[in-house]
């Protein structure tokens, strides 16, 4: 072998029982701390929110060389599915107009808030999903479910959210124009509350991304690789990856980025 290879007997001897580089060492201790994490995150996670929980650990990894590992090793997330729906809209009320206008940042917390429905299916039938969602840390601020797609839907999610507020400062609140949305009663109960309600063009699912975003990413990781008998089962499901998945990984990239 060492003829064919045209290598001394003494270097490959020695090559042998050299010990391993220190970046091989660390190769292999990212490895079994990305395994950990694709694991505990249900194999949803790739690269990009891998890096972040690497990030949060205190360790500092490239983004090609978590990619590299995961790619020779086998390990992937779950790619998302781009699809485009147009939904029905309402007549925006008077006065109100897209403050939000696609600025999907905020410079500080309860400034900007997106919500927005979505349906999921169950056995027993449709279960409606409502959330707010704070655009300064991507956390959901309010969420509420109900077999039911009406205003008390809507209303219960964004007095979850005005619950958790600490200050008492105007906060833009954007919606599409679904009719919950545009209904008198849900835009007194914004203004009795300092909400200034902002709402997208007819027809631009772009307008309210945020929030279109967040339910992609919960079907992708969560709801399409589950098929749930009850609304109680889903119920507990999305509780589950909103508390105990979703925004804590959202407030450890908060800290991070600190």
């Amino acid at each position: 072998m060492c003829r064919c290879l045209e290598v001394s007997p003494s270097g490959y001897y020695a090559w042998r029982i050299r010990p391993d580089s220190r970046r091989t060492r660390d190769n292999r201790r990212f490895l079994n701390i990305i395994k950990e994490i694709h694991h505990e995150s249900d194999g949803v996670f790739g690269c990009p929110r891998i890096l972040d929980e690497l990030a949060y650990m205190g360790e500092s990894c490239s983004k090609n060389r978590i990619a590299r590992l995961m790619r020779d090793h086998g390990i992937k997330g779950i790619p998302q599915r781009s699809r485009w729906q147009k939904k029905a809209s309402g007549a925006r009320p008077d006065g109100i107009i897209n403050h939000l206008n696609r600025q999907f940042d905020a410079d500080k917390p309860n400034t900007k808030w997106v919500t927005d429905i979505t349906y999921i299916r169950t056995g027993e039938g449709w279960l409606y999903l409502v959330v707010v969602i704070d655009l300064h840390s991507r956390i959901v601020v309010g969420w509420s479910m109900s077999h039911k797609q009406d205003k008390q839907l809507v209303l219960q999610a964004v007095l979850m959210a005005l619950w958790q507020r600490k200050e008492d400062e105007a906060v833009i609140l954007h919606s599409d124009r679904g009719t919950q949305f545009t209904s008198d009663e849900y835009q007194r109960f914004l203004r009795a509350r300092g909400v200034i309600s902002s709402m997208s063009a007819v027809g631009s699912c772009a307008d309210n991304a945020a929030a279109e975003s967040f339910f992609g990413i919960l079907k992708r990781e969560r709801v399409n690789r589950r098929h749930y008998i009850t609304r109680a089962e889903a119920r507990s499901d999305i509780f589950n990856y909103i508390e105990r998945f979703h925004n804590p990984a959202k407030r450890r990239k908060m800290l991070v980025s600190k």
